[in-house]
């Protein structure tokens, strides 16, 4: 039977994130996407200025009010970009009404890279995204997501392997049994993700060429590849693996290509490559 994902994230129209990259990723990987957005903007966040917000906050109860008189039933649930603490609760609410015991429930806690937080966000957000971490199965910040929600000093490029690993512990003592820590890099040239299991109490590394610039949308482009792999069957080390090796690809061509970044990567073009490293690992 064809598995179900819920994807809950904005809709930015312009500017390759969100839910315009989650929706045809999963979907193209053989999985049944449906979505909540939490908000329309007319584009992302990111190097746009003028950009308008429309806030749906009001609509997320009345839907998922309205999916329960059908007795839907998800594979999955991946957050993604939330518009504040209203909304923090209104998904962790519809953790609850839709989990089942089978259901993994992944959150890309989207609100800060660089050492910064985006733009409306502060630190009492980043909290609150801590709780709705621990009622997951997964979780996928990068590092500076990560030390916002452990209320940490963001270490740059300043770390170890030992940093890594101990910010990955302690993540998972938040709650959830997996986290997949991204944007790590110990030698100059390389950049990959981390990834901590913890009911094996087992770590594993994957590193792919660092291709120079700062691209967005590639973090909804790894959370949503690496679902994708996940709901095929893959364990957390192939997940990763083909997260990672997407993603870079999906920044090559556009690298290569010279378009603008603000725009997004050309993860479309991608799309046959994730498809056949799924296929190999089936």
């Amino acid at each position: 039977m064809q598995k179900r994902a819920l994807t809950i994230q904005d809709i930015s129209c312009i500017g390759k994130c969100s839910l315009t990259v989650a929706l045809p990723i999963i979907s193209a990987a053989g999985i049944e996407t449906s979505i909540l957005p939490t908000a329309i903007l007319s584009t992302h966040t990111g190097g746009f200025t003028g950009y308008t917000f429309r806030d749906l906050t009001d609509d997320i109860k009345p839907i998922t009010t309205h999916w329960k008189t059908l007795d839907l039933r998800v594979d999955a649930l991946y957050t993604g970009y939330l518009g504040g603490r209203e909304q923090l609760d209104l998904v962790a609410d519809i953790f609850t009404g839709f989990r089942q015991e089978n259901t993994l429930i992944l959150v890309d806690p989207a609100m800060a890279d660089q050492g910064k937080l985006y733009p409306a966000f502060d630190t009492a957000f980043a909290l609150g995204m801590r709780d709705l971490c621990a009622l997951a199965d997964i979780v996928v910040p990068n590092i500076t997501e990560a030390c916002f929600m452990l209320e940490q000093d963001y270490p740059k490029e300043n770390y170890d392997q030992a940093f890594i690993e101990k910010t990955l512990r302690l993540l998972a003592a938040l709650g959830p049994s997996c986290v997949v820590l991204t944007g790590v890099s110990f030698e100059e040239g390389k950049l990959g993700a981390a990834a901590y299991d913890a009911t094996k109490d087992k770590t594993v590394y994957y590193f792919t060429e660092r291709i120079e610039g700062y691209y967005h949308g590639t973090g909804d482009i790894y959370a949503s590849a690496l679902l994708a792999t996940l709901l095929n069957g893959g364990d957390i080390e192939a997940a990763i693996r083909i997260a990672c090796e997407f993603t870079v690809g999906s920044i090559r061509r556009s690298a290569s290509a010279q378009t603008d970044p603000r725009f997004g990567v050309d993860f479309e073009h991608e799309i046959p490559s994730l498809i056949r490293m799924i296929q190999e690992i089936q």
